[in-house]
């Protein structure tokens, strides 16, 4: 029972998700068929997320699509996270000078959050959906969430992270010391065909913990534009993370030491 109670939670946040990504009506016949689901548990679930007000159905078009119910449950996150936006107009000001993908990277246990995104404007570009984790240890940004941390507590969270990952992939904590050590002399980090093949991120430390957690300005893109416009990118990331000083709700100013 315990374990169909978590398979029915996972699916609910599937459908929901899944009309976030197509952001128009479906039949219940495509949902079930894209989202690979057996038709008479598709049913049951719809009817519930219709039953608990998350769903809409237009019995003319035998259609669903989400109500404003599903806003109200995260209308009020941005502001208790970023406060009165200082963080999220940083975020803006490098997307309009760069153009590239740009988000807000948050250490989530052994894991990488990207907490916000924008998009690139870019033909030739990446996407990372908002709210995806990755492990810590392999991003740029992970490095300079890392660069935060005490050696027993940096050790700790490499071990744990490794666990997560094929072997193949692992970190060995000297490798990850060198990063860290180089963040902080340079203040900040660079990666390149990490996490995604051909692209590279550039990532500087944010003067704030968002719920206590660090965090990080970071931009990504095909690595050889990245490369192009290393300079300018990194001036542009430096001065907006400048910017965020004033204290905000949940986000505690910090003293970054490299």
């Amino acid at each position: 029972m315990q374990t169909q109670q978590v398979k029915s939670a996972a699916r609910a946040l599937e459908v929901l998700e899944y009309f976030k990504l197509n952001q128009k009506p479906r039949s219940m016949s495509e949902i079930a068929h894209d989202l690979r689901y057996p038709q008479s548990s598709a049913t049951v679930l719809l009817k519930t997320l219709i039953t608990l007000g998350y769903l809409s159905y237009d019995r003319k078009d035998r259609v669903y699509f989400p109500t404003p119910k599903v806003t109200s449950l995260g209308d009020w996150l941005p502001r208790a996270l970023f406060g009165t936006g200082r963080v999220l107009d940083a975020m803006r000001d490098v997307h309009a000078a760069t153009g590239e993908g740009i988000f807000i990277g948050t250490k989530n246990d052994v894991y990488l959050q990207y907490t916000k995104t924008i998009d690139s404007v870019h033909a030739l570009r990446f996407y990372t959906e908002e709210g995806t984790i990755r492990p810590i240890v392999r991003s740029a940004a992970g490095w300079v969430l890392l660069a935060s941390l005490s050696d027993d507590r940096l050790d700790n969270t490499v071990r744990r992270a490794n666990i997560t990952l094929p072997v193949a992939e692992r970190m060995t904590l000297s490798f990850i010391q060198n990063r860290i050590a180089e963040i902080r002399k340079l203040g900040y980090a660079r990666a390149a065909d990490l996490p995604l093949r051909h692209g590279a991120t550039i990532c500087v430390p944010l003067p704030i913990k968002i719920q206590g957690q660090p965090a990080c300005l970071a931009l990504g893109g095909v690595a050889s534009r990245v490369d192009e416009n290393f300079d300018h990118y990194l001036d542009v990331l430096r001065n907006a993370a400048a910017s965020v000083r004033e204290v905000e709700p949940f986000a505690v100013p910090i003293q970054i030491d490299f």
